[in-house]
């Protein structure tokens, strides 16, 4: 039997003057909003796939093996999933616009760092930090559908920005190939600090606040553990959160392993493989056009259980591919393309539902999300670097294994606790 929670807590409006949510409908229109979306949530592909290509040059140029070069990828994804739990109450607190702009300088000022590191150590320290920025980024783009949008429509929004983030994925792998390919992985990793300043300059000018009122106890430690037990403790948080978490895990899986699988064993070249990530970006946009469709004709729940069979389609015939002993590249790329369609449709109804029923603490609700999803993918990373054993096996067992779990959630969970209705009240 569940309780209610205590009284909302203490809030003040915030002037009727531009940066409020009624100015913001009416100054940032639904165009901007969308771009915004794209550019804040594509900073995470950005910071990673356009490094992907880089991690067999970088192990050459520090004389590390691959397990070690890795970690500065799992290492960037901890650090963003664990720094969200501390931007999202900032952002309740003080609002939108100021953390994100935070986020963003700290993010060029370690991407710049990045490009001059001197050591592999150095180096994993300026990805953590650059890992701390991004959380503020995409934490913030998710807290501000909620700010402006009802659940299901934020679905609908969310899944438009994640075409543009598509987009970015699709350019991401091939100019970082191009760039290895042309002046090594630095000048790849210098693309980064010229993304950072762009985003930087048009959300200075164009980014207005969102959030209708700030929390003026947002940042009480008891506040925070109250925040945080409703949150975890709602059933469509969880719901969504364990969804949404799957899809990431198993798409992490494919970006971990994939340098290795296809430049290592299949022969692919750094461009290739390049053109390769963007296919597999092209396959994920695919599927957030497809999302869009789905909830206008099946809604939540219908759109779900489509995605869930396509992402188990995925699985089983890759692990049907090797079963029966076809190694090609397409083996890998023909099942990765199903699950990454549905990885398209399933992240904006995933992310739309764990912040859906918090209106009133949409950025802790993001960032809680966001921890979970990061931390499930550093959870996968650690367990694809002990069991790395130069075949393609770790790659195929995890794609099965994730989509196995979203088929579960997506068929048995979301129709009986994935509802994405308002939370009663915010605890005090």
């Amino acid at each position: 039997m569940s309780v209610d929670p205590p009284a909302p807590t203490r809030t003040r409006p915030l002037p009727a003057a531009p940066g409020t949510a009624s100015a913001t409908r009416q100054r940032m229109t639904p165009a901007i909003v969308v771009v915004m979306l794209a550019l804040l949530l594509g900073v995470q592909p950005v910071s990673t796939d356009l490094y992907l290509p880089a991690l067999p040059a970088l192990s050459d140029g520090f004389g590390a093996p691959m397990a070690q070069v890795q970690f500065t990828l799992s290492a960037l994804l901890l650090s963003f999933g664990c720094s969200q739990l501390v931007w999202g109450p900032l952002s309740d607190r003080f609002g939108r616009r100021p953390i994100l702009l935070i986020g963003l300088v700290v993010y060029l000022v370690a991407a710049v760092a990045c490009v001059l590191a001197p050591t592999l150590n150095w180096l994993i320290f300026w990805r953590v930090l650059l890992g701390v920025a991004m959380g503020a980024a995409v934490m913030t783009a998710r807290a501000v559908v909620r700010d402006l949008f009802e659940p299901a429509e934020g679905a609908r929004v969310l899944s438009t920005g994640m075409s543009g983030l598509a987009v970015l994925a699709c350019v991401s792998g091939p100019i970082g190939g191009l760039l290895t390919d042309l002046a090594g992985w630095r000048g790849a990793l210098a693309a980064l600090a010229v993304f950072g300043a762009c985003a930087l300059v048009l959300v200075a000018f164009y980014f207005k606040e969102t959030l209708p009122q700030p929390r003026l106890d947002a940042l009480q430690a008891r506040t925070l553990v109250n925040t945080w037990l409703h949150i975890v403790k709602h059933p469509s948080f969880l719901t969504f959160s364990v969804l949404a978490a799957a899809s990431y895990a198993g798409l992490f899986t494919f970006l971990a392993a994939s340098a290795f699988v296809l430049i290592k064993l299949r022969g692919l070249s750094l461009t290739a493989y390049g053109l390769m990530m963007a296919s597999t970006a092209f396959s994920y946009m695919c599927g957030t056009f497809l999302c869009r469709q789905l909830l206008r004709r099946l809604g939540l729940n219908g759109t779900v259980a489509v995605a869930a069979g396509l992402s188990l389609s995925g699985g089983v015939l890759m692990a049907g591919l090797a079963w029966l002993g076809v190694e090609t590249v397409w083996a890998i790329m023909l099942p990765i393309y199903l699950f990454l369609l549905a990885h398209g449709v399933i992240q904006p109804c995933g992310q739309s539902g764990t912040v859906g029923p918090f209106p009133e603490s949409a950025g802790a609700a993001s960032a809680l999300n966001g921890f979970l999803m990061m931390v499930t993918a550093f959870g996968m990373g650690g367990w694809l670097s002990a069991h790395m054993d130069g075949s393609s096996r770790p790659l195929i067992a995890g794609i099965l294994f994730w989509s196995l779990v979203i088929a579960l959630v997506g068929w048995a969970l979301v129709p009986r606790l994935g509802r994405l209705s308002r939370s009663k009240a915010s605890p005090a």
